[in-house]
């Protein structure tokens, strides 16, 4: 993988540049669709492709491993042939999904024991493991198990995890190193930048996370029950430590604005599933602002969705047409909402990319902040 930082704002820390990967270029920064089990639900390829603008989306360990299992993905010789999609894929370890089973998983020094969501069968994943279960998936880039604790946890507790992520992290990087691809084309591993809401943790794993050198590097742990300001915070302090030649992913997040501030503070790579999740229950992020489409302000509103929208959905269906699908339960309502909204969050990190390069983003970001925040 290969990546080169194309502009930086005059103003703040915000980057645009350049991913080169197997599958293809990543423009950053990004936004990255979670396609947790292969596919983005309620949206089809050619709509990532065509009118949602996709560059790369998002497969999760944890779930692909479960169902349909790595014999299957294997056989099929990895997930995009599994799949068709013929873009980048990252995939996540599975490590916040094993936390977030907390009543169903352990922690050990030799990985995280875990029962199945679907059948409670019990599993383990290592750092090794984990590497060897992306091997087969054929991810462009890979990411390190870790632990996600809490993000109210206390100091003591959010120390002695962040210790574990990293002795998991060597091990990870270990085997990472010492094996191959199975597909003919390499596979980048991102380490993962943990600590909590702790200064002082935040460097040391910063700093740990830095020295491998690896083609990229995340920043784990937040959006997790942190007020936004730490988060920013957080970002701060660890990107003042990750090196500027790497791509920075922040997991998870967020919301537009969480975006757009995590931008400005130098982040490149974003991904989370509100844009699906949170149109599939009718609400809509716009360039104006937030829209309940259950709302009933929109029943006789026979404009488009968006006027001036990012997708061709926008300008096909009404406001009228959209609210009468979602109080009607009907399928169309959450595919046509996950459209718009997926292309939404596509169309700000692309005019976040055209600012940067222009010199300008600070003065925009501000002012989309309080249009994206907005309520309508």
């Amino acid at each position: 993988m290969d990546y080169k930082l194309l502009a930086t704002d005059k103003a703040c820390n915000a980057r645009a540049g350049l991913i080169t990967t197997a599958h293809g270029e990543i423009e950053t920064p990004i936004f990255m669709p979670v396609g947790t089990v292969g596919s983005v639900k309620g949206v089809h390829f050619h709509e990532l492709e065509d009118d949602i603008k996709a560059q790369i989306i998002l497969g999760n360990t944890y779930h692909l491993y479960l169902r349909p299992g790595m014999d299957i993905i294997g056989k099929a010789g990895g997930l995009h042939k599994f799949n068709g999609w013929k873009r980048p894929i990252l995939t996540d370890s599975g490590g916040f999904q094993v936390f977030s089973l907390s009543a169903n998983r352990k922690l050990k020094e030799e990985g995280a024991y875990f029962r199945s969501h679907i059948d409670g069968s019990k599993h383990l994943f290592t750092p090794e493991g984990v590497v060897d279960i992306q091997r087969i998936i054929g991810s462009d880039i890979m990411m390190a198990l870790d632990e996600c604790p809490p993000g109210t946890s206390d100091y003591q507790y959010a120390r002695r995890s962040l210790a574990l992520t990293h002795r998991w992290l060597e091990r990870g990087w270990k085997r990472y190193k010492e094996t191959e691809g199975h597909y003919g084309y390499s596979q980048a591993y991102f380490p993962i930048v943990q600590g909590c809401v702790y200064p002082d943790l935040r460097r040391q794993s910063a700093e740990f996370v830095a020295s491998l050198g690896a083609d990229g590097n995340a920043i784990g742990g937040l959006a997790v029950g942190e007020p936004a300001e730490k988060m920013y915070e957080m970002i701060e302090v660890v990107n003042e430590i990750l090196p500027t030649d790497k791509p920075r992913y922040l997991m998870g997040v967020g919301t537009p604005a969480n975006i757009l501030e995590a931008i400005e503070r130098g982040v490149d790579m974003m991904d989370c599933v509100m844009p699906t999740r949170n149109g599939r229950n009718g609400m809509l992020f716009t360039r104006h602002g937030i829209m309940n489409m259950r709302n009933k302000k929109w029943a006789d509103d026979f404009s488009p969705i968006e006027e001036d929208g990012a997708s061709e959905v926008d300008r096909m269906y009404t406001k009228a047409y959209l609210r009468h699908l979602f109080v009607s339960q009907e399928l169309l309502a959450l595919q046509i909402a996950s459209i718009h909204n997926l292309a939404f969050y596509l169309w700000l990190v692309r005019e976040a990319r055209k600012h940067i390069i222009a010199g300008d983003f600070k003065a925009w970001k501000d002012e989309m902040v309080v249009n994206v925040t907005r309520r309508l």
